[in-house]
């Protein structure tokens, strides 16, 4: 039988700041000895007092305001308490009934809110019949977007992430690094025959994109095949084991009054609007291009490939590398089409993420794209060009002189090396002469290769034709 499923997201990410969420202690995700960057505060100390990390709540407006969310007048801290090894103070600061961000749309996915809270520490649980807790996460702060129960399928879950997480890169909330803990997805998965919504399940430890389009793909499979069988689903929570390629049970699920949230007395109630930089006009004028801005822009400006514009949107370093050298070639598109396959192929391939080798060899670059386009210099002596620029530096056409590698178009130079192949090579002469067009381009390999790459390819074509079709 055929069920609909529906999906809800919830996505928490640590924000970059200087320190935590109500404290003073070291925000610095990288620290690698345990419980360091911890103080009475986000230790729960009796008789220590919070403070609100104002940079981390200008971090969540701004990306409220890049998803066209209404941000909040009046927002507060609750406690939500429940008790666990890594949460110093048995109960956890979130937001409840006031969340900083409210609605919103991204990636064609309307958000249901996005809210401020303190992450736990981080357990870690060895071999013997013990745990050890690190407190140094304890407190960081960690934004809580809540997507409405829209999403339809594994794949449209899994871009709805990975376009959060350039969110958060674009606008430095976060850096977001799944493989490092600073983006968590979890995720709600229902079926059902009809348009009424199915018992809801909770899939968490999904810390990878491969892993959410997994889980919910399996979980989708796993609750259809409980109703075919005439079994109910449990709301629960469950775990993803990425081993075995399955859910698992952890917990009945957890209403919201389990939680016993309530105002925190500690905390002072804030009103957006009497802070000014809080304000969305403010925060509007501080964001940066977003990256469906750009792909738009890329594509209406430039007319390059989605592959090339995907490249440059996700690394941000290589889409300013290529902002750069497009300054350089305007108002030429042809050749910024051309720059672009160069970039995104072979020097992508030359330098690999690293673009500060090359920040400074634009203007280098640019000429020698000029050089292609001109015919001066075949595409085989390009990539070479571009491979010593990238190695040891200097100007294209320096390089050209040294290594003899201007193009060679003179066709009575070339009529010699073209009979001579053909000589050589009767059996090929014989394929092309049979039907097969693979042959010519063979040939004409021999003769980029016998010039070592000099040769302008589209006149060695037609003086191969022309012997080819007198022989």
């Amino acid at each position: 039988m055929e069920y609909k499923p529906t999906i809800g997201l919830e996505i928490h990410a640590e924000l970059k700041t200087r320190t935590k969420m109500f404290c003073d202690s070291k925000n610095d995700p990288d620290e690698p000895k345990p419980n360091v960057n911890i103080c009475p505060i986000c230790m729960a100390h009796p008789g220590t007092l919070p403070v609100i990390n104002k940079e981390a709540v200008k971090h969540v407006l701004r990306v409220g305001t890049a998803v066209g969310g209404k941000l909040a007048d009046f927002t507060e801290f609750d406690r939500k308490n429940y008790f666990y090894p890594d949460l110093p103070k048995g109960y956890q600061i979130s937001q409840y009934k006031y969340p900083l961000i409210s609605n919103g749309i991204l990636a064609n996915i309307e958000l249901e809110r996005i809210h401020l809270e303190e992450d736990t520490g981080r357990s870690a649980h060895e071999t013997g019949d013990y745990s050890l807790v690190d407190f140094n996460r304890a407190g960081i702060p960690l934004m809580e977007l809540v997507t409405k129960p829209v999403i339809e399928t594994a794949q449209q879950a899994v871009f709805f992430a990975k376009e959060l997480q350039l969110l958060l890169r674009y606008v430095g909330a976060s850096d977001a690094n799944m493989e490092k803990g600073e983006m968590r997805v979890e995720a709600n998965v229902s079926v059902s025959q009809d348009q009424e919504l199915g018992t809801k399940v909770e899939v968490k430890n999904l810390n990878s994109f491969k892993s959410v389009g997994r889980a919910i793909e399996y979980e989708i499979k796993r609750q259809s095949e409980l109703l075919d069988k005439g079994e109910k689903v449990v709301q629960e929570t469950r775990g993803w084991d990425e081993n075995k390629g399955k859910t698992f049970s952890q917990r009945i699920k957890e209403e919201s009054h389990d939680y016993r949230y309530f105002p925190d007395p500690d905390l002072p109630k804030l009103y957006i609007s009497e802070i000014p930089e809080f304000l969305g006009e403010s925060l509007k004028k501080e964001l940066p291009e977003l990256p469906w801005d750009r792909r738009e822009r890329y594509k209406k400006e430039f007319d390059i490939t989605d592959e090339d514009i995907e490249m440059y949107v996700q690394n941000e370093k290589f889409g300013n590398l290529f902002e750069g050298i497009t300054k350089e070639l305007l108002p030429d598109k042809k050749l910024i089409k051309l720059a672009s396959n160069y970039i995104a192929s072979d020097l992508r391939n030359l330098i690999g993420d690293d673009t500060s080798t090359f920040t400074d060899k634009t203007a280098s670059f640019a000429k020698l794209m000029r050089m292609i386009q001109s015919g001066e210099i075949s595409s085989r002596g390009a990539k070479d060009i571009l491979a010593i620029m990238v190695s040891s530096g200097g100007e294209p056409e320096e390089i050209v002189k040294e290594m003899n590698l201007v193009q060679k178009s003179d066709e009575g130079e070339l009529k010699g090396i073209i009979e001579k192949i053909i000589a050589d090579k009767p059996q090929v002469v014989a394929d092309f002469k049979a039907g097969k067009e693979k042959s010519l381009q063979f040939l004409i390999g021999q003769g980029m290769k016998e010039t070592k790459g000099a040769a302008n390819p589209s006149i060695l074509k037609k003086l191969f034709l022309e012997s080819l079709s007198k022989s």
